[in-house]
C-alpha cells in the first residue's frame, strides 16, 4: 500500500470571521451607537420617500418608572410591525409617545411631598405643575433610552409628548369642539370617587378585588299606603354599604315581584339574640319578596351567635306594582330635618330577587340607579360625602366623634359594631348584621384602596345625544373607504362609535366584541377630574345662567395662550384677557377641573397625525397596538373622541396582546418576587433574545417568560445563529461569475429548495399581513432547523466542499445558497435586528444596513413538493434505521452504513445513487421488505471525501470525482 497523500488541502471548508459566541450584550449598544450616528431612521425615510404609507400610531405608556416587561413585548411587536411594513416597501414612520399628565404622576410627586411631611395643596398650582413636569420629564428620558435599547426603530429625538404646548394647545382646541357642538353638559351624577386620592375615576383606573363586607337588613316602617295592612308595616331592604344608609331618600320596589308580609315567631326562646329581636319586631308585619324569605329567615338565623329558633310566618301576598303610593319613614327620622322626610317606595326595573330583599334602598348620592330612579321622581341628591370620603361636618346626623367622622371606606365605619349599625340597632331598625358577605368591588388600581360611588357636579359627554355629526370635521363622504357609514342625518355618539368598530379590523376579531359591549353600555363620559396635572377644562361659565361661554374668538384666544404658555395660561390672572372686551370676568366662573387623562390620550391621533410636526405621519393610523386592557382604555377613548369631532374611528385597524404571566401562568408582582425584568434580560442575553421571545409566543393570549423560558430561546437563537455562520462561510468567495443563472439546468435538489423557498416567502407574507408573529417567527426557524440545517446543508456539504470550484452542481448549490441567503436575512431583519445587521455586514460591509433592503424577489422553481415530501419522510426512516449502529459504534457515521428500503416506499424518479447522496449514506438497493435495513458496508473510504464506494480501490484511495478535482488542482497549481 502506498503512503497516503493529505487531501485536507484540497477540500473547501467554510471560511467566515461571523464568530459562533453572539456577545449580544456587548455588541449590540455599539450597533446601536452606529444607527444613531449614520441617522438610520432618517436613511429608511429617505428610501422609502413617495410610497405606500403604512401609519401604526404609537399609544402613550405613562412617563413613571423604569421599562418593565409588559413595555419590551409591546414595543417589539410594534417595532415588528413597522419594520415589516418597511421591509414590504411601505413609507411605515415610527413616532413614540409618551402621556405625561394625570394622577399617576400627580400621586407620585405627592409622595415626595408626603415623605418630607409637606403638604401638595399648600403649594401654588404653577409651582406643583412644574415638579410634576420636570418629574415626568426625567422618566421620557429614561424610558426613551430603555426602550431604545431594544432596537425598536424610530423617531426616537423627536417624540410626543402630552405635556408639550403644542399637545396641550391640540387637547383643548379638541375639548372645545365638544363645546362649540353642544357634546358637554355639568350635571351631579354618581362616579367613580377615589377617597384616597380624592378625584373622579375612570372605568380604565379601577380594578376589581374580592373582599369581605358588612351585611345588613333594615326595617323602614311603613307610614302611608293605599294597601290598609301596610300602614305599621316595616319594608325591609339589605345592602352590604352600611354607610349609605344615613343619605336614603326611597326604596325601590319591582313593579313585577311578588311580595308578602311576615310575622317574626319565635320569642320566648331564652335566646338573647332572638328574644331581643322579637321583642322589637315581635307580631309585627315585615314587608319581603315571596321568594326571599327562606333566605332572609336563615340570614336573620345565622345572625345570632346564640343560637335560637326563629320563623316568619307567611301572610298576605301582594303584587309589586300595588306598591304604588306607599311611603315609609327614615330609622332616624326622630333626628327631624332631613330625615324626617317620607321615603317614598318607587317601581324600579332593575330590581330583582337573586338575593336580599327584593327591596332596595335607594341613595341617589351613591348609586346610579338610586340617582336615575330619584330624579325620575324630583329627588335630588345631598352631596354630604366630601371628597376625602367623610361626611361633612355639618350633616353628621348625631354629635361629632371620632368615630362617627371617619372615611366611610374604613372596615370599621360599617363593621357590625360600627357607628352605622349601632346607630340602627339603639333605633330599633336593625333587624341583622354581619361581617361575612364576600364579594367582588372596585378599587382604585393606583393607591389599591376602595373607591366609592359619589354624587358630584362634573363634566360629562353624552353618549346619546343626537346631532354630534352637524360639527364634524370630516365629511360624511370622506369617513369610510369604500361603502358604508350611517345613513342617518344626526346619529349619537354611541351609534356612530358603534358602526365606527363594525368598519374596524380587530386582531385578534375577539377584540370586537369586547370593546363593543363596552361601548354600548357604558354610561356618559365623564371628563372632569378634580387634581391640579393636567389639561384644564378651559370652560368660562356664567353665574347667572349656568351655561358655558360657546365664542368662537375666545376660544382661540384660549388656544393660542396655551399653545403659548402650556396650562397655566388658564389661570384667573389670565381670565378678563381670555375673555376679551366683549365679557366681564366677574360674570363667568373660569373652571378649575382637568380633563380625565384619557380625553388627552383619546386625543393624541390629532396632535400627533394631524399637526403636521412629523410630516410623514398622516391621518387616519392604519393600526393602533397595545394591551387587551386598552379597550376599555385609550382604544376607547380614542374612538369617542375622533367619531365625536371627526365622525369616524382615527384607526383602521385595532391589534391587541394579552399580558405577560411568569413561568407557572401567574401574574408577577413585586411581592411575589416573580417578575422579569427586561433591562436583567437585555444584560445577560441581550435585546435580540427579548425579540426572539416575544415574537415566538402567541401574543394575543395571556403568555409566560422565565429562566427557563429564556433558556429556551437563547437555544433557539443559537440554532438560527449557526445557520447564518454556515451560510456566510459556504458563501465565502462566491461572486456573479460563478451564479446559475437558469434554474432549469439545476439539479433537482436546489429546484426543490427555490420552490420550499417560495412557500416559506409566501407563509411570511401572510404572516405579516395577519400580524401573525407567532407563525412568522415559527416559520423561519423552522426552515433553519428542518429544511436547511438537517436537510440541504447537511445533504450538500459533501458537493460544496468536494465538487470541482466550477462544476454545476456546486455553483448551482452555492446560487440557491446565495438566494436562501438574500431571504432569510431579510425575513429575520425585523425580528433579530442586531444580529440581522451583524450577518448583513460581515458579508457586505461597504453597503449600509440590512434595514434599508426591501422583501426578497424569489426565483420561480418547479418541483413535485408531494414527491419530495415521501422522499423525506423515508430519508427520516432511514437516518433513524442507522442511529442504533452509530450508538453501538457499528458504524462511524451514515456513510458507512449499507442501506436498503422498501422499493414501494421510494417515489418515482430517484436512483440508487440519488439515494445515497440523499440519505448521506453507503450504497442504498431496493428490497421487498416493508421496513429500512441497515449494515456495515464493506467498500472502501475515499481519503479525500470519505464516502464508501465500490469504485475505491482501497481505504485512503481516491473516488472518480475527487480524483478528477484533485487532478485539475494539481494541473492549476
Amino acid at each position: 500500500m502506498s503512503e497516503q497523500r493529505d487531501y485536507r488541502d484540497t477540500v473547501f471548508l467554510p471560511k467566515t470571521d461571523f464568530p459562533m459566541k453572539a456577545g449580544l450584550p456587548q455588541k449590540e449598544p455599539n450597533i446601536l451607537a452606529r444607527w444613531q450616528e449614520d441617522d438610520l431612521y432618517a436613511q429608511v425615510r429617505e428610501s422609502r420617500a413617495g410610497r405606500e404609507k403604512f401609519i401604526l400610531h404609537d399609544g402613550p405608556p405613562y412617563a413613571n418608572g423604569d421599562m418593565h416587561i409588559g413595555h419590551a413585548l409591546n414595543h417589539v411587536l410594534k417595532d415588528m410591525v413597522v419594520r415589516t411594513q418597511t421591509l414590504l416597501g411601505k413609507d411605515a414612520p415610527y413616532v413614540p409617545g409618551w402621556d405625561c399628565h394625570g394622577l399617576p404622576i400627580e400621586w407620585k410627586v405627592e409622595e415626595q411631598y408626603r415623605k418630607k411631611k409637606l403638604n401638595k395643596d399648600e403649594v401654588p398650582a404653577e409651582e406643583f405643575r412644574a415638579e410634576c413636569r420636570a418629574y415626568a420629564a426625567k422618566w421620557v428620558d429614561v424610558q426613551r433610552d430603555q426602550l431604545k435599547r431594544l432596537g425598536g426603530l424610530g423617531d426616537w429625538d423627536n417624540p410626543y409628548l402630552t405635556m408639550q404646548f403644542e399637545s396641550e394647545a391640540t387637547i383643548v382646541n379638541e375639548l372645545l369642539k365638544f363645546a362649540e357642538s353642544g357634546q358637554l353638559y355639568r350635571g351631579a351624577k354618581p362616579v367613580m370617587w377615589s377617597p384616597v386620592e380624592k378625584t373622579a375615576l375612570a372605568e380604565a383606573e379601577v380594578e376589581y378585588e374580592d373582599i369581605t363586607s358588612t351585611q345588613i337588613d333594615v326595617a323602614f316602617e311603613i307610614t302611608e299606603s293605599p294597601i290598609e295592612e301596610l300602614v305599621g308595616a316595616y319594608a325591609v331592604i339589605w345592602t352590604t354599604t352600611p354607610w349609605t344608609i344615613p343619605v336614603n331618600q326611597a326604596l325601590a320596589y319591582g313593579p313585577d315581584v311578588e311580595y308578602q308580609l311576615c310575622i317574626i315567631d319565635g320569642g320566648g326562646s331564652n335566646q338573647p339574640g332572638v328574644d331581643e329581636l322579637f321583642r322589637k319586631f315581635g307580631g309585627k308585619q315585615l314587608l319581603l319578596a315571596s321568594n326571599l324569605i327562606d333566605a332572609v329567615q336563615e340570614r336573620f338565623q345565622n345572625n345570632f351567635k346564640t343560637g335560637g329558633t326563629l320563623l316568619l310566618k307567611r301572610g298576605k301576598i301582594i303584587k309589586g306594582s300595588d306598591l304604588a303610593g306607599t311611603k315609609a319613614r327614615h330609622p332616624m327620622h326622630h333626628l327631624g330635618g332631613f330625615f324626617a322626610e317620607p321615603r317614598p317606595l318607587l317601581p324600579g326595573n332593575f330590581v330583582t330577587t337573586d338575593s336580599g330583599t327584593g327591596l332596595v334602598h335607594m341613595a341617589p348620592d351613591h348609586g346610579e340607579d338610586d340617582f336615575e330612579l330619584c330624579k325620575a321622581n324630583g329627588i335630588n341628591p345631598k352631596f354630604v360625602v366630601d371628597g376625602d370620603g367623610r361626611y361633612r361636618e355639618d350633616w353628621l346626623w348625631l354629635p361629632r366623634t371620632d368615630e362617627r367622622s371617619g372615611s366611610v371606606i374604613n372596615p370599621k365605619f360599617n363593621a357590625p359594631d360600627g357607628p352605622i349599625c349601632s346607630d340602627l340597632r339603639e333605633v330599633g331598625a336593625l333587624l341583622s348584621a354581619s361581617a361575612d358577605y364576600q364579594h367582588s368591588y372596585p378599587h382604585s388600581w393606583r393607591s389599591k384602596a376602595k373607591i366609592i360611588f359619589r354624587c358630584t357636579p362634573q363634566w360629562f359627554v353624552p353618549m346619546d345625544k343626537e346631532g354630534i355629526l352637524e360639527h364634524a370635521d370630516t365629511p360624511a363622504e370622506q369617513r369610510w373607504e369604500g361603502e358604508g357609514g350611517s345613513q342617518e342625518p344626526s346619529p349619537t355618539l354611541r351609534k356612530l362609535a358603534m358602526e365606527a368598530l363594525g368598519q374596524t379590523r380587530f386582531v385578534p376579531e375577539k377584540g370586537r366584541n369586547r370593546i363593543g359591549s363596552m361601548v354600548e353600555g357604558r354610561p356618559d363620559w365623564v371628563l372632569s377630574r378634580q387634581r391640579a396635572w393636567g389639561v384644564p377644562i378651559t370652560l368660562f361659565v356664567n353665574r347667572a345662567t349656568g351655561e358655558y361661554l360657546v365664542d368662537e374668538q375666545v376660544n382661540a384666544r384660549i388656544v393660542a395662550a396655551v399653545k403659548e404658555q402650556g396650562v397655566d395660561a388658564w389661570s384667573d390672572t389670565n381670565a378678563q384677557a381670555l375673555l376679551g372686551n366683549d365679557y366681564n370676568a366677574e360674570d363667568y366662573e373660569r373652571v378649575t377641573d382637568i380633563l380625565d387623562v384619557w380625553f388627552d390620550s383619546g386625543s393624541t391621533h390629532a396632535f400627533v397625525l394631524e399637526s403636521g410636526r412629523w410630516p410623514a405621519l398622516q391621518w387616519p393610523a392604519d393600526l393602533y397596538l397595545e394591551g387587551s386592557d386598552q379597550h376599555r382604555g385609550w382604544f376607547q377613548s380614542s374612538l369617542l373622541e375622533s367619531c365625536a369631532t371627526r365622525g369616524r374611528a382615527p384607526y383602521k385597524a385595532v391589534l391587541t396582546h394579552g399580558f405577560t404571566m411568569d413561568a407557572k401562568g401567574e401574574k408577577m408582582s413585586k411581592s411575589k418576587g416573580n417578575t422579569v425584568s427586561p433591562l436583567d434580560v437585555m444584560r445577560d442575553y441581550g435585546a435580540d433574545i427579548i425579540r426572539l421571545w416575544a415574537l415566538s409566543v402567541d401574543y394575543t393570549e395571556d403568555h409566560r417568560i422565565g429562566p427557563e423560558i429564556l433558556k429556551g430561546v437563547a437555544d433557539q437563537y443559537r440554532k438560527l445563529r449557526n445557520t447564518f455562520r454556515y451560510m456566510l462561510g459556504g458563501l465565502a468567495g462566491f461572486d456573479e461569475a460563478e451564479r446559475v443563472h437558469d434554474v432549469s439546468q439545476m439539479p433537482e435538489l436546489e429546484r426543490y429548495m427555490l420552490a420550499r423557498l417560495g412557500e416559506l416567502d409566501a407563509q411570511m407574507r401572510r404572516a405579516v399581513d395577519d400580524f401573525d408573529f407567532n407563525d412568522y417567527t415559527r416559520a423561519l426557524v423552522d426552515f433553519c432547523n428542518e429544511d436547511l440545517s438537517a436537510f440541504f446543508f447537511d445533504i450538500r456539504k459533501d458537493r460544496l466542499y468536494c465538487d470541482g470550484a466550477d462544476d454545476l452542481a456546486r455553483r448551482s448549490y452555492r446560487t440557491v445558497q446565495d438566494i436562501i441567503f438574500h431571504a432569510l436575512v431579510r425575513y429575520a431583519a425585523p425580528v433579530l435586528v442586531f444580529t440581522a445587521e451583524e450577518i448583513w455586514t460581515t458579508r457586505y460591509p461597504d453597503d449600509g444596513s440590512v434595514h434599508l433592503l426591501e422583501w426578497p424577489e424569489i426565483p420561480a422553481a418547479e418541483a413535485n413538493m408531494e414527491r419530495w415530501a415521501q422522499l423525506r419522510e423515508l430519508r427520516e426512516d432511514v437516518m433513524e434505521a442507522i442511529e442504533p449502529l452509530r450508538r453501538e459504534k457499528i458504524v462511524r457515521s451514515g456513510l458507512e452504513a449499507k442501506v436498503t428500503v422498501p422499493a414501494n416506499a421510494v417515489p418515482e424518479g430517484f436512483s440508487d445513487a440519488d439515494l445515497a447522496e440523499l440519505f448521506i449514506s453507503g450504497a442504498v438497493s431496493r428490497g421487498d421488505g416493508e421496513t429500512v435495513s441497515v449494515a456495515k458496508s464493506e467498500d472502501h473510504k475515499c481519503g479525500r471525501c470519505w464516502r464508501l464506494l465500490p469504485e475505491v480501490t482501497e481505504d485512503g484511495a481516491l473516488c472518480n470525482r475527487c480524483d478528477e478535482v484533485v487532478s485539475t488542482m494539481d494541473a492549476a497549481a
